[in-house]
């Protein structure tokens, strides 16, 4: 059915907007302009807060469904006026407009309620408050088109149509009135009717086509009014309805038919182009594409397969779909060498009898349906930007039990860029034994659920007992949702009045949210170790807010059902008369957090879960993975070692899979991919993995079937020059339990280019890297493990459900989620080191200051003491001096900045060289530990303790990392900045204290761009294994 996309915008109210009357107030009104379309609500009376809760819609300029989505490129603009006919003023009636890019319009049941500052028209407007909409699209069935009427008699029309006009000396009434001018409207009429702009027309929009014109009753309503977007800005406004003369009546003609003038196509998205990748970044592959479709003229009652044979190898189709032909579609690529005459001189594409896995070297002639053979060096080139070669009858030829038989092929030469080489048979491919087995060694690209953080504020409880509870009874609240299960403090029940918590659980929830996943909420009493459940209520998440700031949603009271547990302890029949009580809660989805299913420093998304708070994204990331080098064998098969290795890119939300190559030490996949990023200070994850051999069978979810890992390399962004190509070798080192082992290395081209100016990414410096709610509202440390984990787990069930399935041990060793991050002497020792190195500079000025002390060089003596003699004379030049010192050593190491991305993981900085044998018993012991309590509790110690070593080393290595170029625009911007410091400070030396001492009134509450850049430096944690 025809759908017509709507974008619906619901203005809420606005806050602390400017007076404009000269009262101290404003009769605001809202006015939005999308595509050429203009709506405006009610006008409310004096209020400097108004609240409209109006929605307003619009049509998009392209279809609805199918072709180009039209969510992209239009903006829309919503400016708040004063309406002078209520409250007149001379000055400029403009309070503020807000524009909005289209990728902050989501679909129907995303939306929120956003509260947006108010902007400036111009350089000179004054403006302030903040105005909350609420904006998403949704598609509506179109009506059918109305049947054209029966053509009739146009004489007679004519005269009918004669009779319904009027005479002009009788007009009708409603033009004759003249209404009274706009200055003389009483201040409660003016509020209802519908704003005007002095300086804008007030042409009311035509209908539509299709539907009725408006009548005069209706023309008058005063809640919204539709306008024309002027076509210049000094066009002159209509005339009063006063001053227009009636018009002469029409001249009687039949009514033409209107017709819906076609929509304009919609513009290319703003978004980065994620165009086809080009595979500039890896070598060509050189494939003989075949391509089988159906055949015609084989006998009824014959079971055919085809066989396509190449240069040795050889690969046979499934059987044939019976209908009109026999119907196989499948695409065979064989790899192709013109310098050695590979896949040989001929092809040979031949019809058979037999089952496919049948032996046709043994098979009777009689079986032999015929064939065709192709002289591979006729075959014609083919480039991706060129279109699909077009299939031919090719006449069958050898066979003996017919004649006529025709077969449907297509022969071509291309590359791994191919559009057909993706589903594509090949012959380094495991060998299959079903279609879905086949298709989980194919290259495949998977996306992430996205994911909400679901807050429970559990405020009271009232009527919960009925009875006297035991006098050291306790009463809690547990939230459940799916796996996760959290619960509140035990209080001590009050005699006087019902319990009250006021205490947050946060849990995680993935999208899509269907009435069936409910959250469960649960009263429970605790007597000792005993809970006994008093009552329980469900929760739709559909049916939650959503929310994007840290404003108080609307609380609501539960009332508590017997619970399935209370039934089974104390009978159905004695539940039915238990009263749960009521639960006061408040539950909420924010979307204005960031739910990482990574580590903090590899991760690589900032975006927090509603769409309408996501920044454009700065540049795109290509990634081509060549192939690998010296891989260690895996498994035995027939009495020898083999892998069959396959690699995992992760980025952002988007997975990529490159195809399983069997039976290979050096697989090459050549494979290019393409990300688009929204935060250059993130991290790129690349994993290896062996697909053994069971796990393409149908039942291959076994423990001997999973997908083992050999080793990951992670590469931070922000070290990459902009348009510069890397390819190298990486190692792929795993920690096993007898140690850190090499097991090959990796090849791969990285590219990461900006799409915007220089500016827009070096803004991105000062920002903060994750969403204003952590740090408004920020989620407690001792949680924050917690539900990554939880995240991880989330994400990792959504990928196995996928068709193929990303195997959930895959991702979860992605995420660093599959192995329990306990405490280890390693990784302790590991991060003390970091610590040492990174502060080894201050060693080193200790050392320099005592060698100038005892006069080993006197020359540098002589100088430090007239240096300190003038800065004696002028302390003002202390902080200039320190500043141009720091700049000099920054443009000093320039000449020894790194010029490839630093190899992951290291082995020397992990400490993963010579490891002792209890070390990583502890590291890799299971839990629950089997090792004594007094041990496991120095472990959660020792734990902390290598977290806070491991924090103090992180912040000295980005201390290092201003001028180590490890980073070269961090370090380029830290030495340009230190000039200008000392620039300043000399000329102003006092400016910095009083901008430090400033009061907390002229302060944010979101950190300052300084720690923002601070924090975005890298740091030794991502090498660290």
């Amino acid at each position: 059915m025809a759908t017509v996309r709507k974008l619906v915008v619901e203005v809420v109210e606005a806050q602390n907007l400017l007076p404009k009357d000269g009262t101290g107030t404003s009769s605001p009104y809202a006015r939005a302009d999308f595509d050429g379309q203009r709506r405006k609500t009610r006008t409310v009376p004096r209020d400097l807060n108004p609240a409209w809760n109006e929605p307003l819609e619009f049509n998009f300029p392209g279809p609805g469904s199918g072709g180009v989505d039209p969510v992209a490129g239009e903006p829309l603009e919503v400016a708040v006026f004063h309406d002078v006919r209520v409250g007149p003023s001379r000055r400029n009636n403009f309070l503020g407009r807000v524009r909005l890019d289209a990728r902050q319009f989501v679909r129907k049941g995303e939306e929120a309620l956003i509260y947006f500052p108010l902007e400036k028209k111009n350089f000179l407007s004054w403006v302030r408050g903040d105005i909350g909409l609420k904006v998403y699209y949704l598609d509506e069935p179109l009506a059918p088109p109305e049947p054209e009427p029966p053509a009739a008699d146009p004489p007679a029309a004519d005269a009918e149509a004669a009779k319904d006009v009027p005479a002009p000396a009788d007009p009708p009434p409603v033009q004759t009135e003249e209404p009274s001018p706009p200055a003389e409207v009483p201040a409660a009429e003016a509020a209802q009717g519908a704003p005007q702009d002095g300086d804008e027309a007030s042409t009311e929009t035509p209908p539509e086509a299709g539907t009725a014109a408006p009548s005069p009753a209706t023309e008058d309503a005063p809640v919204m009014s539709s306008e024309a977007v002027p076509a210049a800005d000094g066009a002159a406004s209509e005339r009063p309805p006063e001053e227009e003369a009636p018009a002469p009546p029409p001249i009687p003609t039949p009514m033409p038919r209107q017709v819906p003038v076609p929509p304009r196509a919609a513009p290319p998205p703003p978004d980065v182009p994620m165009e086809r990748s080009k595979h500039d970044l890896v070598d060509k592959m050189p494939y003989l594409f075949v391509r089988v479709v159906r055949a015609r003229g084989l006998p009824a009652r014959a079971l055919p397969h085809v066989r396509v044979a190449a240069g040795g190898s050889h690969a046979s189709t499934r059987e044939a779909r019976r209908g009109a032909f026999f119907e196989w579609d499948q695409t065979f690529a064989f790899a192709r060498d013109p310098s050695i005459d590979s896949p040989g001189p001929t092809l040979e594409v031949s019809v058979w009898d037999l089952p496919p896995d049948t032996d046709v070297s043994v098979a009777d002639d009689r079986s032999f349906l015929g064939g065709l053979c192709f002289d591979t060096a006729d075959v014609h080139a083919r480039d991706p930007p060129d279109g699909p070669l077009a299939t031919q009858w090719y006449r069958l030829e050898g066979g003996r039990r017919l004649a006529g038989a025709d077969l449907m092929v297509a022969t071509w030469a291309g590359t791994q860029a191919d559009e057909a080489f993706a589903e594509a048979w090949k012959a380094d491919s495991p060998v299959a034994t079903s279609s879905s087995a086949a298709a989980a060694s194919r290259a495949k690209v998977y996306v992430s659920p996205k994911l909400w953080l679901l807050r429970l504020t559990v405020i009271e409880a009232q009527d919960t007992l009925t009875v006297a509870p035991p006098r050291d009874a306790g009463i809690a609240v547990r939230g459940t949702l799916g796996f996760q299960t959290l619960k509140t403090r035990t209080t001590v029940v009050n005699r006087n009045g019902g319990p009250a918590w006021n205490e947050d659980l946060v849990f995680v929830a993935a999208e899509p949210f269907i009435d069936d996943d409910c959250f469960v909420i649960s009263l429970e009493v605790r007597h000792g170790k005993e809970a006994f459940p008093v009552g329980s209520a469900s929760i739709s998440l559909a049916a939650i807010e959503r929310r994007v700031d840290d404003r108080k949603v609307a609380s609501k009271w539960l009332d508590l059902l017997p619970s399935d547990e209370a039934m089974r302890k104390v009978g159905k029949r004695a539940a039915m008369h238990m009263h749960g009580g009521r639960l006061h809660v408040r539950v909420c989805l924010d979307g204005g957090y960031h739910v990482a299913d990574e580590p903090p420093y590899t991760s690589s998304d900032f975006r927090p879960s509603a769409r309408q708070l996501w920044r454009p994204p700065v540049g795109v990331l290509e990634l081509g993975i060549v192939g690998c080098k010296g891989l260690l064998p895996m498994r035995t098969a027939e009495g020898k070692g083999c892998t069959d290795a396959y690699a995992v890119a992760k980025y952002g939300p988007k997975w990529a899979r490159t195809r399983t190559i069997s039976d290979s030490f050096d697989p090459a996949w050549n494979e290019q991919y393409t990300w688009p990023v929204y935060d250059p200070c993130t991290v790129l994850t690349v994993g290896v993995f062996d697909d053994p051999l069971p796990s393409l069978l149908p039942d291959g979810g076994k423990d001997g079937a999973c997908s083992r890992p050999m080793g990951k390399v992670r590469i931070r962004l922000s070290t990459l020059e902009n348009g510069r190509v890397y390819r190298g070798m990486y190692p792929l080192i795993l920690m096993l339990p007898t140690g850190a082992k090499r097991m090959g290395d990796v090849e791969l081209a990285v590219r990461f280019a900006t799409s915007g100016t220089a500016l827009d990414v070096l803004h991105m410096y000062g920002q903060p890297s994750l969403p204003a709610m952590h740090h408004l509202q920020p989620i407690p440390a001792m949680s924050r493990e917690t539900l990554r984990l939880a995240a991880a787990r989330i994400s990792a069930a959504h990928l196995a459900r996928a068709e193929p399935p990303l195997r959930r041990e895959v991702s979860t060793w992605m995420l660093d989620a599959a192995e329990p991050r306990g405490f280890s002497m390693r990784k302790l020792r590991a991060n003390w080191n970091r610590a040492v190195a990174a502060l080894s500079w201050v060693a080193d000025a200790a050392r320099w200051a005592e060698d100038t002390r005892s006069w080993r060089n006197p020359t540098a003596t002589m100088m430090a003491h007239a240096v300190l003699v003038l800065l004696a004379w002028h302390p003002d030049l202390v902080v200039p001096t320190l500043m141009l010192h720091v700049a000099a050593v920054g443009v000093w190491k320039y000449r020894r900045r790194p010029r490839s991305p630093a190899p992951h993981p290291c082995v020397r900085a992990s400490m993963a060289e010579t490891p002792d044998r209890e070390e990583l018993d502890e590291e890799f012991d299971t839990i629950p530990s089997a090792r004594p309590p007094e041990v496991v509790r120095a472990r959660m110690v020792g734990a902390r303790l290598q977290a806070m070593v491991g924090d103090v080393a992180t912040q000295a290595e980005r201390l290092q990392a201003l001028v180590s170029w490890r980073d070269p625009r961090a370090t380029g911007m830290f030495v340009v900045l230190c000039v200008v410091v000392a620039m300043v400070l000399y000329m102003v030396p006092v400016v910095a204290g009083f901008y430090y001492l400033r009061h907390p009134m002229f302060r944010d509450r979101m950190p300052a761009p300084v720690i923002n850049f601070f924090r975005r430096l890298p740091s030794m944690s991502e090498r660290t294994m």
